[in-house]
C-alpha cells in the first residue's frame, strides 16, 4: 500500500473550529460597523430567476452538505427542519445541531419529502436538484405550493447544466461566487454581521495558503485530481479545467493536466501517463457509490497498476489525500488549498 503525504481525515474538523472561532471574532469586532438590517420584501437574482423572500426564513431544508454547513457557520442551525446530499460526516463544530436536524436523505430526496417538512424557504447546492432539469423539482413546481427556493451561485454562474451529468464550466470557479453565496444568506436571514465575518476568515486562510507556496509560480508543476472511477481499473473522473480542483491549483501556481470544460471528465490511465502529473491528488470520501470512491482501493490501485504504478507522482510518493469537501464549492475548498500548500512545500516543490 502507498504511504501518502498527507490523511486529512480530522482536517474539517479542526477548520470547523477554527472558523467557529473566527466567526465569534468576527462578530465582536462588527458591532462598531454594524451592517444595515434587511428590509423585506427581499427580491433576489438567483441563477437567471427572480427570488421574493418575504421574511426572514424560519423553516428551512437544504439539499447540499456545503449549503447546510454554511448556514450552521452562520448560526442558522436552528432554522433547518430538514437536509439531505451527504458526502461525508458533518463536521465536529457542527455535530450537535445536525443531530437535532431531519435527514430526509443520504442522496436525492422526493419533492414530497421536500415540502412535508413545511418549509418556508428551500436552498439547494446544485441545480441538477432544483432546477430546469431539477430531479427534486423544477421552480415552478416550488412556486405552486409557495416556497421560494435558492441555487448556490457557485453551480449556475459561468456554467452550463442542460445537458447529462455534472454540467460543463465555461468559466473558471472562483470562491468569490461562495463569498456571494454567504453574503445573499446574510442578507435573507438578516444576519449580514456574520456573513461578512465568515467571508473575511475564508479569505484570510486562502490568501496565507497561497503565500505559503508563492515560490511554485514559474516551476511548471503539474497536478490531477481523482474523484473516483466506475471500475478501479477502468478510466478515472478527473477535475476538469475550470471546477473547484482546477481553482485550487491556478490559486497555488500549479498545471492541470485536464483542458476540458467537462466538470469530472473520465480520463484513461495511458493519457495520463503520457502527462505524467507531478502531483496526484485523490479525494476521501464516505460515499460508496462506485468501487474507488474508497481511497484506500485508490492507493492499492496505484501501487499494483502496471501503468498508473510508473506515474512519477506514485513513483516519487507526491500524492496529497484530501477531503470530498475540498472538490466542491463550499467552504472546505479551502481546507484543500490548505492541504495541498503544506503537501508541495514538503515534497520540496516550492524552493
Amino acid at each position: 500500500m502507498l504511504k501518502t503525504f498527507l490523511d486529512p481525515s480530522t482536517a474539517r474538523h479542526r477548520r470547523g473550529l477554527a472558523l467557529a472561532l473566527g466567526l465569534l471574532a468576527g462578530i465582536g469586532l462588527a458591532g462598531s460597523a454594524a451592517a444595515e438590517p434587511t428590509r423585506y420584501p427581499l427580491t433576489l437574482e438567483n441563477c437567471g430567476a427572480s427570488v421574493v423572500i418575504d421574511h426572514a426564513p424560519r423553516r428551512v431544508v437544504s439539499l447540499g452538505q456545503a449549503q447546510t454547513e454554511i448556514l450552521y457557520a452562520l448560526g442558522l442551525g436552528d432554522r433547518l427542519v430538514g437536509t439531505a446530499v451527504w458526502f461525508s460526516p458533518v463536521a465536529k463544530p457542527y455535530e450537535a445541531v445536525n443531530a437535532k436536524v431531519k435527514r430526509l436523505a443520504d442522496n436525492d430526496p422526493s419533492f414530497e419529502a421536500v415540502v412535508a417538512q413545511e418549509p418556508d424557504f428551500v436552498t439547494a447546492m446544485y441545480e441538477w436538484h432544483i432546477g430546469p432539469n431539477g430531479i427534486v423539482g423544477k421552480r415552478d413546481r416550488f412556486e405552486g405550493v409557495k416556497v421560494p427556493v435558492y441555487v448556490s451561485p457557485t453551480d449556475c454562474v459561468g456554467k452550463d447544466n442542460s445537458g447529462a451529468g455534472d454540467g460543463v464550466r465555461t468559466q473558471m470557479y472562483s470562491m468569490e461566487l461562495l463569498y456571494r453565496n454567504i453574503r445573499d444568506y446574510g442578507a435573507i436571514f438578516d444576519v449580514s454581521d456574520r456573513a461578512e465575518a465568515l467571508v473575511a476568515e475564508l479569505t484570510q486562510r486562502e490568501e496565507a495558503a497561497i503565500r505559503s507556496v508563492a515560490g511554485l509560480k514559474g516551476k511548471n508543476v503539474s497536478m490531477a485530481v481523482w474523484f473516483s472511477s466506475k471500475d478501479i481499473k477502468g478510466d478515472a473522473f478527473l477535475a476538469g479545467r475550470n471546477g473547484v480542483p482546477a481553482y485550487l491549483m491556478s490559486k497555488l501556481g500549479a498545471r492541470n493536466i485536464v483542458t476540458t470544460n467537462e466538470e469530472w471528465p473520465l480520463v484513461g490511465w495511458e493519457t495520463v501517463a503520457g502527462a505524467d502529473p507531478d502531483v496526484l491528488v485523490i479525494v476521501r470520501m464516505d460515499r460508496r457509490r462506485f468501487p474507488a470512491d474508497s481511497v484506500e482501493a485508490k492507493l492499492n490501485f496505484l501501487a499494483t497498476d502496471p501503468v498508473a504504478s510508473q506515474l512519477s507522482a506514485v513513483r516519487n510518493k507526491r500524492i496529497v489525500v484530501v477531503d470530498v469537501g475540498a472538490t466542491r464549492p463550499g467552504m472546505d475548498a479551502i481546507d484543500g488549498i490548505e492541504a495541498i500548500a503544506r503537501a508541495v512545500d514538503g515534497f520540496g516543490l516550492v524552493n
